[in-house]
């Protein structure tokens, strides 16, 4: 079985979800193909690739440079047609993106079939099966399948040789120059700027004053409002899926509710009606299927976004990026714009979240949560760890929250979470390390284990 695997480089180190389906191929394959897209200088990057068995390829042109997703999904799209493969593995995202839109746009291009959020892989006759974040799924070859950071890519032998990497430019593969680099982008950045941090000043308690403080909050019941766009709206917007409807009213007061249904369905619908904005929900359904039709309609797609407004005529977008760091500030230049959006739809009261910090104290976990009526939340690493389900997780990969009181219990602090959590009225963390980063997130702090 021929396995392509497409890979990243990411300030100089290969993007640790594209590790994870590198080591995925490789336990399924001895005939494993790697793609790459960048700059000469990920060469060095991607030569030891070489040591364990795989075929490297870059593909590197200067016309290639500011390409978007749809631009990247494009130029890699030529580039494989020219490659025998029966499976496609990409990481689910990129670290510095986290966009998770090139795997599907890539398999819309290739016309394969796609499975997204793979936690582990099998292949069997002509079919392959994957056990997902949504469950069971299984699709003809030839597939293409995402992947979650399930897989430890191993270290090559001692005695393995390092191969050439086959670098390939726009002379070879004549892409069409005008659907590469930034003239062929339809997203453009209009500004990025570094997120405030710090923004709660801490008082640190003790364990003691946890349950009257709770029980003080919600008697205040002092919520505070989230911020509503005001500005001039846009016309005919659509939502797809009712958890989107109120995020597109912020921005329109023509807002259609389109079902959700299959890519094609949605597809057809937009080539003939023409809607100015399409939104989706940032769940696995939508990170899914927007970039598909995204794909079709040739059209850009921000990722994640977290606000959007608008000048009178156009959609700007402001999204989450480099691991949270930056926020980008977005408009796409084609239409129909289309986004998928972060929607604050949790709304209960109390959330009990838990880390890695209480991998072995998950039943105290929950107990806590019980007692104060709380809802269970978790942070990536303890969803990864298989100790609460991942429709619990909160950060840039699962969902975003906005209870009246949000306990963080042995979480970090790490921007992919604490952004997930910025609107809610109160938080208190529990770390024993007082130099956690979570208290500079939080409003009251305790410094003991859990």
């Amino acid at each position: 079985m021929k396995i392509l695997v497409c890979v990243k480089v990411v300030k100089g180190e290969l993007n640790p979800f594209d590790e994870s389906a590198l080591e995925c191929a490789l336990q399924l394959s001895d005939d494993v193909t790697v793609i790459s897209m960048g700059p000469k200088t990920a060469e060095s990057v991607l030569k030891p690739l070489t040591r364990l068995g795989a075929k490297v390829t870059l593909i590197s042109d200067n016309c290639f440079a500011g390409s978007d997703t749809l631009a990247t999904s494009y130029i890699l799209s030529t580039a494989i047609k020219s490659i025998e493969y029966d499976l496609i593995l990409c990481g689910r995202q990129s670290i510095d993106g986290d966009t998770a839109q090139v795997g599907p746009m890539l398999s819309q291009m290739l016309k394969t079939s796609l499975i997204t959020n793979a936690l582990k892989i099998e292949v069997k006759e002509d079919k392959v099966f994957a056990d997902t974040r949504a469950g069971e799924e299984y699709a003809e070859l030839p597939a293409l399948v995402t992947v979650e950071r399930g897989y430890v890519l191993r270290f090559p032998s001692i005695f393995s040789k390092a191969y050439d990497v086959k670098i390939v430019d726009n002379e070879t593969l004549k892409c069409d120059t005008l659907k590469c680099g930034l003239s062929g982008s339809p997203t453009k950045v209009l500004e990025a700027f570094e997120n405030e941090r710090g923004k709660r000043k801490c008082k640190f308690i003790s364990m003691d004053e946890l349950t009257p403080l709770v029980n003080e909050l919600i008697k205040e019941n002092n919520v505070k409002s989230q911020k509503v766009y005001e500005g001039e709206k846009l016309k005919s917007v659509w939502a797809v899926g009712e958890e989107v409807v109120e995020k597109a009213k912020e921005i329109s007061e023509e807002v259609i509710l389109i079902e959700k249904s299959e890519p094609q369905i949605i597809y057809e619908k937009a080539l003939s009606e023409k809607p100015d904005v399409i939104l989706w929900n940032a769940d696995i359904w939508g990170r899914k299927n927007a970039p598909i039709v995204a794909a079709m309609l040739k059209t850009g797609l921000c990722a994640d976004c977290t606000m959007l407004e608008t000048d009178g005529e156009n959609l700007i977008m402001y999204r989450p990026a480099q691991g949270g760091n930056i926020t980008a500030k977005i408009k796409c230049v084609t239409k129909p714009q289309m986004a998928t959006v972060r929607t604050k739809t949790e709304s209960f009261d109390i959330i009990v979240s838990g880390g890695k910090g209480v991998a072995d104290g998950v039943d105290k976990l929950k107990k806590l949560a019980e007692t104060l009526g709380a809802e269970i939340g978790a942070s990536r690493g303890l969803v990864d760890m298989n100790k609460i389900a991942y429709d619990k997780q909160i950060g840039l990969t699962g969902k975003t929250v906005s209870p009246k009181i949000y306990i963080a219990i042995g979480i970090s602090g790490a921007i992919h979470h604490t952004c997930a959590i910025e609107g809610s009225t109160t938080v208190i963390a529990i770390n024993p390390d007082k130099d956690a980063r979570i208290f500079e997130y939080a409003d009251y702090g305790i410094v003991e284990r859990f």
